[in-house]
């Protein structure tokens, strides 16, 4: 039977993190993954260009039922001691918007610098590799992979989440947390388009197409981002951001013209000329389909200097106050990430070990802790791998 160190399984971001991290520390590492080729939502991420960190992240950018369990690892290793290996390794990278960090170039970059980083520090590295059977024996675990049996002192759980399948991912880690007896929290889709039934959908589908920056609202939670309008709902940032706090049978609000005092534009704009359409009037501050559509919807089909001003703040409501009720997700199809997963009550936020079986480690996106859209998650990947590193 063959001895090594530490295995890690799942070769994205944080698999990679940590094992560069064991590497370095002179601990022999094995990085064994089910897929062709490493780091693979890393290349597919910010439209081929890896929105790799966000220089605003801390804690309140996360999602957890504790709140507080991504403090540590977040200050411990930061989105600036990142950003440093990026630069270390000559990676050209600019920011977008809201603190948002992309490769001048190719995600492949990023994947690569891991490569030689992991190269460096002696990891290996098995692709195309299954985990057969997995159990603790003793101090360490023992692992069947791809039919080739291995022990290690300590078990890293990197696998991801159930976010996007059709590139290979399961809950397999989150089968592995309930045979140690680790709770997990509620697992649901997560940075998602959100859908509409099709009485709904039906007189939206004409402005399938359309964006417009808006701010999205669920309870007290909000977001200003593009919101676009699809075929089968709605998406964009700022509805892929409500979404993680959205649920079934819940109404999120919508402002689509939010530095606009739509009542006072449109009553100037009677006062200026009120043999104008309420369309045309609104036309001139949104897309013209979803003015036709707003107007339309109002059941107003006269002149503005016909409209009274009860009416016109309705029409403002319509714009700034859309009170609109999802009937899904696209689901894990298209999710960015996985909310929720292994409850973090039964981690160490230092190291990232269970706190009942000792040697057994979980880090990323199988954690439940989740962050909003723009490298935050990533991020998360970064800092808990590089704290689990330090541990294994």
């Amino acid at each position: 039977m063959r001895q090594v160190d530490v295995v890690i399984i799942g070769a994205g971001a944080a698999g990679m993190m940590c094992a560069v991290e064991a590497g370095n520390r002179g601990r022999s590492v094995l990085l064994a993954d089910h897929a062709a080729a490493p780091g693979e939502k890393i290349r597919i991420s910010g439209g081929g260009r890896c929105n790799f960190t966000n220089l605003n992240a801390s804690p309140q950018n996360f999602i957890s039922r504790n709140p507080h369990f991504c403090i540590s690892a977040l200050r411990r290793y930061t989105q600036r001691d990142f950003i440093g290996l990026v630069d270390r390794h000559g990676i050209a990278w600019h920011e977008k918007t809201l603190g948002q960090l992309f490769c001048d170039g190719s995600a492949k970059q990023i994947i690569d610098m891991l490569l030689k980083e992991m190269n460096r520090a002696g990891v290996e590295l098995r692709l195309g590799t299954t985990v057969d059977s997995l159990a603790k024996e003793g101090e360490g675990f023992e692992l069947e992979l791809s039919g080739e049996r291995v022990r290690c002192s300590s078990l890293v759980v990197a696998s991801g989440g159930k976010s996007i399948p059709k590139m290979g991912a399961s809950g397999f880690g989150y089968d592995i947390a309930r045979k140690f007896g680790l709770a997990l929290t509620e697992i649901r889709p997560a940075l998602v388009p959100l859908t509409f039934d099709e009485n709904t959908l039906a007189p939206l589908k004409p402005l399938s197409g359309i964006a417009v920056d808006a701010v999205v609202s669920h309870e007290k939670t909000k977001f200003r981002e593009a919101m676009l309008f699809t075929h089968r709902g709605l998406s964009g940032p700022s509805i892929l951001q409500i979404s993680s706090y959205w649920r079934e049978g819940d109404v999120i609000s919508v402002a689509m013209l939010p530095d606009v005092k739509v009542f006072d534009v449109l009553r100037a704009a009677r006062a200026r000329n009120g043999r104008q359409a309420l369309q045309t009037a609104l036309g001139e501050l949104l897309p013209k389909r979803l003015a036709q559509l707003i107007a339309e919807n109002s059941g107003i089909e006269t002149h503005l200097a016909d409209i009274s001003d009860k009416q016109l703040l309705v029409v403002e409501k319509s714009v700034n106050e859309w009170q609109i009720k999802p009937a899904g997700s696209e689901g894990y199809r298209t999710a960015e990430v996985t909310l929720g997963g292994v409850d973090t009550d039964g981690l160490d936020q230092k190291t990232m070990e269970s706190k009942t079986t000792r040697g057994l480690y979980f880090i990323g996106e199988v954690v439940d802790v989740t962050g909003w859209l723009g490298g935050y998650n990533f991020q998360w990947a970064w800092s808990s791998g590089w704290v689990a590193g330090q541990a294994v």
